[in-house]
């Protein structure tokens, strides 16, 4: 089928976003973004957990409890995802890297299995991981299945009001083509963070 010419643009941003993200997690280099490649290693566990400033919210072993501000852990598995119920502390709690990759994996994921899955996917029994490996590899998973359901998508999709379904937000009152601009910049304003929390943490090691 193919791809309507609407989509064609926000495909090819959401490419150009995961692939620059992917390569800032994992190397082995990266593009400065003057064309100059740059060394990076893999993500470490150490860096995926670091907590920067005191009471951050991240992952944690759902047998430790939440952290500080934090109501519940949320998420399948060992380990689980600081939260609270509506209405989120103020001011919003410092979130690690963990935090925020887990955050725009599942988004990713349900929200794929919600345009063109099960559409039965949540919170509850989305993995959430403990290492930065596995993190890794769930975001490829994560953002391949999004891809898959981007390209399923045709011109009446895109209009469609409720074509996705993902129940954490306002998708299913919203044209499909709505949703997909959302998670593009989702996916550009969570990898700018996530790049910019590599920075500080290579950084300060060398402090």
């Amino acid at each position: 089928m193919p791809l309507p010419p609407r989509l064609v643009p926000l495909l090819a941003e959401f490419d150009f976003a995961r692939t620059r993200l992917r390569d800032r997690l994992a190397g082995p280099a990266v593009d400065s973004g003057n064309g100059t490649a740059v060394a990076v290693g893999p993500l470490t566990d150490d860096e995926y957990r670091w907590e920067p400033v005191p009471d951050c919210w991240s992952v944690r072993r759902h047998a430790d409890g939440p952290g500080e501000r934090a109501t519940l852990l949320v998420g399948a598995g060992a380990w689980g995802r600081d939260t609270a119920g509506w209405p989120h502390p103020e001011p919003p709690p410092f979130t690690t890297l963990a935090w925020r990759l887990t955050h725009l994996t599942e988004l990713l994921l349900l929200r794929a299995d919600h345009t063109d899955g099960t559409r039965a996917l949540t919170r509850e029994a989305f993995p959430v991981h403990g290492d930065a490996e596995s993190a890794v590899t769930a975001f490829d998973t994560a953002a391949d299945a999004w891809r898959k359901a981007l390209l399923a998508a045709d011109d009446a999709a895109l209009d469609t009001v409720g074509h996705c379904t993902y129940p954490y937000g306002g998708d299913a009152d919203e044209p499909f083509l709505d949703v997909v601009w959302w998670v593009n910049q989702e996916l550009l304003h969570h990898g700018a963070e996530i790049a910019l929390l590599r920075d500080l943490y290579h950084y300060s090691a060398r402090g």
